[in-house]
């Protein structure tokens, strides 16, 4: 029979056998029962039968490439490759013109439809608040698809020049990066 643990349950008891009885410490040798193995409670394992509770509801999933993306759950495997209907995407800039303080933010949707996400590439979910769902983002206001995505592909240019930069002055310095081999040649 399986146990239902929660992470505030006490640790199992050493030295309970099947019958009630138990062992007493100098019966051991030593005079200290050895040390049990900990048992960790169900909702300590993160696999992806975790899932189960998320399929069929809305969710918010953010890639590893910065990419955030709202559907519907509608599969998953052990990998925990996800399928998504009804997926939007959601892009996010800001302007950078100097006479607005502070800068406004614009979001856009893409509306993507059926989505296959493979696992390894998930970053983080969750589940949307269906309630809120319809407002818009705080601080930031629809705007074009067009004119938002141009300017988060010009925020990404400029923030990876300034990465090559750093990169490229640490490697004189002598630091060693991951990418530095792409960047000196």
């Amino acid at each position: 029979m399986m146990e239902n643990l929660s992470l505030h349950d006490p640790p199992a008891q050493p030295g309970n056998l099947q019958m009630g009885g138990s062992i007493p410490p100098q019966a051991l040798g030593h005079g200290a029962p050895p040390p049990q193995p900990q048992q960790l409670p169900p909702q300590m394992f993160t696999t992806a039968a975790q899932l189960l509770d998320l399929t069929d509801k809305k969710l918010l999933v953010c890639l590893r490439d910065g990419r955030k993306l709202t559907g519907v759950l509608r599969s998953w495997d052990q990998f925990a490759n996800l399928v998504l209907q009804s997926t939007v995407e959601r892009i996010y800039a800001t302007t950078s013109d100097p006479s607005e303080s502070p800068p406004k933010g614009l979001y856009a949707d893409q509306t993507h439809g059926i989505f296959l996400v493979r696992g390894e590439n998930v970053l983080l979910l969750g589940e949307i608040d269906l309630d809120k769902d319809d407002e818009p983002p705080r601080g930031f206001e629809r705007a074009d698809f067009n004119v938002v995505e141009k300017l988060a592909k010009e925020r990404r240019a400029v923030e990876k020049a300034k990465e090559k930069n750093k990169l490229k002055k640490l490697a004189t310095l002598g630091f060693e990066g991951e990418n530095l081999g792409e960047i000196l040649l």
